[in-house]
């Protein structure tokens, strides 16, 4: 491992480009099915897919709609006009022999999000995003000397969004990758389910003395945030490693193996004249309207750096934010954001649901996947009164936490939590003269204790507000309680 004085001598830079699968029904040019998941082999496929003599590809209306909806969540406009191209190779994968693309003229210009890393926000730019139809699949048993094709993917609409080489370390390559991640799930862009390959980045990763890009290598097909962090990470070392030994930098093709924690060499990188690319005579330009677009931006949703700004807004910390934000694209049976944006006229209200749902509601929902299956309006209710009865100091906050587990433990939910909590014994006591012969009895049974907050040590009130709630079985209101103790000390 190098060290950090000599990796401060190194600039890096790095460029991220992913491919983000289209959420469409069919796929980009034919009309058979998008989701490849548990399919078998070779069964969503056509003519189109398998690049048949006088096979006629037609655009997936509905794959415009969606690069428009991702153009909006990168901070930009679709272009209104595009077309797509012939990107030749030749591969098992590929029976045409070329992939249909977007070259010259993508459907996404410039564009730039935001990071934040360590509490400082940072743009990062968009160079362009296209569209382009993903190839098949080869498998290559061990021990055989041949290789399967599938071509079920062939043909699957992508997304291509390739990043400004405004990326500087590891951690940033993470944070971009997880934002746009984000960013392409609340747009209702893709799935971008990482484990079956929605969403897949490719990194490019420089080093050098100067100012002067270093030479770069390209690591392919990386599939979790985890792996995008240290395959940069070892990027960046082993091209230091190499350059202090005074060797070349070849440009190429890398793969990561997630068991060694490595990259390693797959083929020398081609230029992009090696492809040949050439306007696709089957497919006319695409032309985008005005009216197109707007319709589109009027409907979109409340993106994550809006969402942030809200929830920043009640106070809730910055971590906390993203673990909201990440919880309410795991799973669609459950609309965190909308219950806490119902509550946003009440800024008290929202900040206590937002701050339960983090705390309580997420953390209970990922240990026990169960309570999704519930009616979620009904779980919301049950908050929204448990909030009440804490606002009245009838719940304490532990005893809040008691009531909701409880509650979603039930047979049926109930309605009137209140009575619920009281069932339970956990509604909290604010009877002053009840709470009162309690305090007596405490401070008779703990004389040391009571001497000590007379006498100003006020440690021992904490002591003496316990043994209260370990008296009334938790049910004493303990602000009361220490009101009561301090007035008969003289505290």
């Amino acid at each position: 491992m190098i060290n950090k004085e000599l990796r401060m001598q190194y600039k890096v830079t790095i460029g991220i480009e992913t491919h983000v699968q289209l959420k469409t029904k069919t796929k980009l040019f034919a009309a058979v099915g998008n989701d490849a998941r548990e399919a078998p082999p070779n069964t969503l496929v056509s003519h189109i897919c398998f690049g048949m003599p006088g096979a006629l590809p037609v655009l997936n209306e509905e794959a415009l709609t969606l690069a428009t909806k991702a153009a909006l969540a990168l901070g930009t406009r679709p272009e209104k006009f595009s077309k797509f191209d012939r990107k030749h190779y030749f591969y098992p994968d590929l029976p045409k022999g070329y992939q249909i693309s977007q070259f010259d003229e993508p459907i996404i210009g410039k564009g730039e999000i935001t990071i934040n890393v360590d509490g400082e926000d940072k743009k990062i730019g968009i160079t362009r995003a296209h569209m382009e139809e993903d190839a098949g699949k080869s498998t290559h048993a061990t021990g055989d000397d041949f290789s399967l094709v599938d071509l079920n993917r062939a043909g699957t609409p992508l997304l291509e969004i390739v990043s400004e080489p405004d990326i500087h370390s590891s951690a940033e390559a993470k944070a971009y990758a997880r934002e746009l991640y984000l960013r392409m799930r609340y747009a209702d862009v893709s799935d971008a389910n990482l484990y079956y390959g929605n969403m897949r980045f490719d990194v490019n990763v420089s080093v050098s003395k100067t100012d002067a890009l270093g030479t770069r290598t390209e690591t392919k097909n990386l599939n979790s945030f985890k792996s995008v962090e240290k395959s940069v990470e070892y990027e960046i070392e082993r091209q230091i490693e190499l350059l202090e030994k005074g060797q070349a930098i070849p440009q190429e093709t890398r793969g990561w193996d997630d068991d060694k924690q490595r990259t390693f060499s797959q083929r020398s990188k081609e230029n992009s004249d090696e492809y040949r690319y050439m306007p696709d005579p089957d497919i006319p330009p695409v032309v985008l309207s005005d009216e197109f677009i707007d319709n589109i931006a009027k409907n979109m949703p409340v993106m994550p750096a809006e969402w942030r700004h809200r929830l920043s807004d009640l106070g809730v910390d910055a971590s906390a934010i993203d673990t909201l934000l990440e919880a309410e694209v795991e799973d669609d049976r459950v609309d965190y954001l909308g219950f806490i944006e119902d509550q946003l006229s009440d800024k008290d209200t929202a900040k206590f649901v937002a701050n339960w749902v983090i705390n309580n509601q997420i953390p209970l929902y990922r240990d026990q996947e169960k309570y999704k299956d519930l009616d979620q309006a009904q779980v919301k209710n049950i908050i929204i009164h448990i909030y009440k009865l804490v606002k009245d100091a009838k719940l304490s906050s532990t005893n809040a936490k008691a009531v909701f587990n409880d509650a979603l433990n039930e047979d049926k939910l109930p309605n009137n939590i209140e009575e619920f909590a009281n069932l339970k014994g956990l509604i909290q006591k604010s009877d002053e003269g009840e709470i009162e012969k309690i305090v007596e009895q405490v401070l008779a049974d703990n004389e040391q204790a009571a001497k000590d907050v007379a006498n100003g040590e006020m440690k021992a009130i904490g002591f003496l507000v316990g043994q209260v709630m370990k008296a009334s079985k938790g049910q004493a209101n303990p602000g009361l309680a220490q009101q009561i103790i301090r007035k008969k000390l003289g505290a």
